[in-house]
């Protein structure tokens, strides 16, 4: 009797164990328990998850430094186009996660479902359509960008089969989601690490052995999201999980699509436009050689390692604001925000001090390229971004701020911002009055980061993110 009672205390405390990572334990932690420890549980996957996704480019960027610095130059050329309509499509699937978590925080877990249901249609009508057209369009958009001989050719290849993914990363994204506003970061997490072990399977067996060229890594860009996409789906059509898809929910709903419209069109938008932006920067650097093209590709995916914890913080920072304000806790909503925004400033003030030191940017960079004038230039890079980078973590934590809050249009205006005023206003004021050359396209990403995330926070302290824009939330009450 005692050994069966001891088994079933057992099993209640792998139960409760278990729970730490699931749905109902992280929602309770988000509403009333320790703001710090929802924050870690919320983030560390996150940060995680974000590493392995960086992983995906990084692996690509190191294989084919081995063949030349002209793959490397196409890809970081036409990324950004690719990364333009993922920005767009993911606009929609944010508004799903801000939705949900006010949805879920409010009590209404039928409400959230239905909105998953209509993300994941509006989601797959959006991907489908762009993929096509992308990939039909191919050739005018590389010649547009200005890419010339060798590097024409290469990201053309790159872009056509990349592209053919964005449907099955719109699966994957819509399964971060409805688990990400439900606190739940590790499977997500897990997803993503499949993703990573494949294409760093794949990678060097279609470049090196098969010798498929810049083609074989998009390829094993590509067919690594195979298995995540699947997984994901099997889950969303889960009807054990309280949010999942339903075929009778998958009909238009004009109230929820208008919902989604007003909180995810400013962030799409807003993203959107900022890629775009990047599609711009790109011609720009490319008017200082390939060899500058390639230092700012390397240079802006080390870049998005440095500032992990900052993106991993933003997003549990809407997570923690969304739920909490869906359940009428304005004052709890704001704490979260402040210990955020502490939290990450001092972690990436502290590792950005020992990323700037030169020595240490050169033994990075050199594991991506051993063409020394590439490394020249992109330790100036990595050096000047990882001193100033805990500006990120400002400018994260509040845009995760207002996007939790429905204040979707105020960060489209300042992402909007980031790039086409204060970017490009520091390089054409770098290269026309201090003639500084390519070390103007290093100094405008600083300058414009650290604008935007001061302009976010003095929008902060006018408080006009308090106010109920979705009509979801409970009466908000101030505790």
């Amino acid at each position: 009797m005692r050994a069966i009672q001891t088994d079933r205390k057992g099993l209640k405390l792998v139960k409760k164990t278990k729970n730490i990572f699931l749905v109902k334990n992280n929602t309770e932690l988000i509403l009333r328990g320790s703001i710090f420890k929802a924050l870690l549980l919320i983030a560390a996957p996150i940060i995680v998850t974000n590493l392995l996704q960086h992983m995906y480019n990084l692996t690509d960027t190191y294989w084919l430094g081995k063949i030349g610095t002209g793959p490397q130059a196409a890809i970081s050329m036409v990324s950004p186009v690719q990364n333009t309509v993922i920005a767009f499509g993911q606009g929609i699937t944010m508004a799903g996660s801000i939705l949900m978590s006010q949805y879920i925080g409010a009590d209404d877990p039928i409400k959230a479902k239905h909105m998953a249901n209509q993300i994941f249609l509006c989601a797959m009508v959006f991907s489908f359509g762009c993929t096509t057209a992308l990939v039909l369009c191919t050739p005018l958009i590389t010649g547009w960008i200005g890419a010339e001989g060798e590097i024409f050719t290469l990201g053309n290849i790159y872009l056509r089969i990349v592209m053919l993914d964005t449907p099955l990363l719109f699966i994957i994204n819509l399964f971060s989601a409805v688990n990400q506003s439900q606190g739940n970061t590790v499977f997500p997490m897990l997803l993503n690490l499949l993703g990573i072990l494949i294409n760093m399977v794949l990678d060097p067996l279609f470049l090196m052995t098969l010798d498929l060229g810049i083609g074989g890594v998009a390829l094993a860009t590509l067919l690594s999201k195979v298995p995540c996409a699947a997984v994901g789906m099997r889950y969303l059509l889960n009807r054990k999980n309280d949010i999942h898809l339903e075929h009778a929910m998958l009909k238009p709903q004009r109230k929820m699509i208008k919902q989604i419209i007003s909180v995810g069109l400013p962030t799409a938008i807003g993203s959107s436009t900022m890629q775009f932006g990047f599609v711009l920067m790109s011609k720009n650097v490319y008017v200082f050689g390939s060899s500058a093209m390639a230092a700012y590709g390397i240079g802006n995916r080390i870049n998005g390692i440095i500032t992990l914890p900052s993106t991993a913080i933003g997003s549990a920072t809407s997570t923690i604001v969304g739920q909490n304000l869906g359940a009428g806790q304005v004052k709890r909503a704001e704490r979260g925000y402040q210990i955020a925004t502490l939290t990450g400033v001092i972690m990436l003030f502290i590792f950005g001090r020992f990323l700037s030191y030169r020595p240490i940017g050169t033994a990075i960079a050199g594991i991506l390229t051993g063409d020394d004038e590439v490394l020249s230039m992109a330790v100036d890079f990595l050096s000047i971004m990882a001193f100033w980078c805990f500006t990120n973590n400002v400018y994260n934590c509040t845009m995760g701020l207002f996007n939790a809050s429905g204040r979707t249009k105020i960060t489209m205006l300042v992402e909007a911002a980031r790039l086409w005023i204060f970017r490009f206003a520091t390089i054409f004021f770098c290269q026309r009055v201090l003639h500084m050359g390519v070390e103007s396209i290093w100094y405008s990403v600083v300058v414009s980061n650290g604008l935007s995330a001061l302009i976010l926070f003095i929008l902060y302290l006018s408080r006009i993110w308090e106010k109920d824009t979705l009509g979801i939330s409970k009466r908000r009450i101030k505790v």
